[in-house]
């Protein structure tokens, strides 16, 4: 596998899985228009529901073909619940590489941790997102990695909604998208 080491999405190629992915994510209402708040705090008149698509087999296939078709070379992949957690299974099982789980906040019950399996020292980790704003929960979970002892090969989201999160994360690792929010509102626009 060929490592990237700049943020190059459009280095694979954009008629491939991309365009498709766009599409099924508009047609599975991944893309709704309303009042919400994000998990940053921030408002939003959008939301991108990526749990949508990686309920269904056809789509999660669809983003883990996009995510492998980077290259990375990593030893584990890892993500933050709940949002991640079909991404990083489907992309286990495909790669056949182990997976660790972040945990979001602190735990009270079992054992506390915050990282559900092992990293070893200077393990080479890929961390998937569903959708990256600000970047916090990334950000938060590169910083977790990094304590136990992994290293970040690189982040992948499958929505970047573009608002700031990018340019903290790509300062620390190799960050790339496989949509951009305005690819998903320009289409959103296109089919009124």
């Amino acid at each position: 596998m060929r490592d990237l080491t700049e943020s190059s999405r459009d280095q694979v190629p954009k008629k491939g899985v991309w365009c498709l992915l766009i599409d099924d994510l508009m047609e599975c209402s991944a893309l709704r228009f309303g009042d919400f708040t994000l998990t940053s705090g921030r408002r939003s008149t959008y939301y991108v529901d990526i749990k949508k698509a990686s309920a269904r087999p056809d789509m999660l296939r669809k983003i883990t073909d996009g995510f492998t078709a980077f290259g990375i070379t990593a030893d584990r992949t890892a993500g933050v619940e709940l949002g991640a957690v079909p991404l990083i299974t489907a992309y286990s099982l495909k790669n056949d590489i182990p997976f660790i789980i972040i945990r979001k906040g602190g735990r009270n019950h079992g054992t506390g941790k915050r990282i559900e399996g092992e990293i070893s020292d200077g393990e080479r980790i890929l961390l998937l997102e569903d959708v990256v704003t600000s970047g916090g929960s990334v950000l938060e979970a590169m910083d977790l990695i990094e304590e136990a002892g992994g290293k970040i090969a690189a982040v992948l989201t499958v929505v970047d909604r573009e608002e700031g999160g990018t340019d903290q994360i790509a300062a620390r690792a190799p960050f790339h998208s496989l949509i951009r929010a305005r690819e998903l509102l320009e289409e959103a626009e296109r089919r009124k």
